[in-house]
């Protein structure tokens, strides 16, 4: 087996106005140093792919984000959005959510209706008018490209929506925030090709309006979809650059190792 020597890393420099940022980003679980000096910058208006064996640590980064690892793991370090570190305790973590939103890796609609998916968590924010709350439902699911499919059965429930769409339903009530940042953690994984294809044809789409952040163990999904991507290997961030870079020069020979799936 061959020996990995951590200290090789290649970090490359955004030149593109940034969405957010982590600067010496540390996570432990207990005693369990899970992710090292994790500097990114990641950019506006882009997908940047998260990838990696399992283990690796790409989730467990992506959580810290908006504050997903609080009372699981110890974070230390900045996470830096709109020049404020939101990974102060002072921060209000529920305020740091409207503005980064995460869709899970299996869909985790409400047991309510198509509409109740999208409308409740925006009642909760205060929004009560009606036109608005109709305005945002059909905009949010015109945005994951599942008004069409849907827009005659909107008091149906969303458990009997197949697995593609109750995931883009996810996505649906994530934008229906108006969030400036997704987060998406295998959002395809459990999915078949078809829906995995219509995913990837939305998150296309909504990076005209979003910064995307995703996790994928699936090296050609990152290669399709990514502008950006961000190699882990057991904690370390190995390599960051375009996705073309990395795929096709990578600078890392562990990099290198891993796309072209020689690894161990």
């Amino acid at each position: 087996m061959k020996e990995y020597n951590l200290n090789d890393s290649y970090i490359t420099d955004i030149s593109e106005k940034k969405a957010l940022s982590t600067k010496d980003l540390q996570v432990y679980y207990g005693d369990n140093h899970a992710i090292f000096d994790a500097n990114l910058d990641f950019p506006r208006y882009k997908i940047t792919a998260l990838i990696g064996a399992s283990g690796c640590g790409k989730s467990t980064f992506l959580r810290c984000l908006n504050r997903m690892n609080d009372k699981v793991a110890r974070v230390d370090g900045e996470i830096m959005y709109r020049n404020v570190d939101i990974n102060s305790p002072k921060i209000n973590v529920y305020e740091v959510r409207q503005h980064i939103g995460m869709v899970f890796q299996r869909p985790n609609p409400f047991a309510k209706s198509i509409q109740e998916n999208i409308t409740f968590a925006l009642k909760n924010t205060g929004i009560k008018d009606k036109h608005e709350l109709e305005e945002r439902l059909e905009q949010s699911l015109r945005g994951a490209a599942l008004w069409d499919e849907v827009k005659d059965d909107l008091n149906k429930s969303a458990l009997a929506l197949s697995g593609g769409q109750q995931q883009r339903l996810c996505i649906a009530r994530s934008i229906a925030m108006h969030p400036d940042i997704l987060l998406l953690d295998e959002p395809a994984s459990a999915l078949d090709p078809i829906s995995t294809s219509k995913i990837e044809e939305t998150l296309q789409e909504l990076k005209k309006d979003y910064s995307i952040i995703i996790v994928t163990h699936n090296l050609q999904q990152a290669s399709r979809i990514s502008d950006y991507t961000a190699f882990l290997h057991l904690g370390h961030i190995i390599e960051y650059n375009s996705t073309v870079n990395v795929f096709t020069n990578p600078k890392i020979q562990t990099t290198e190792d891993y796309v072209s799936g020689n690894f161990g």
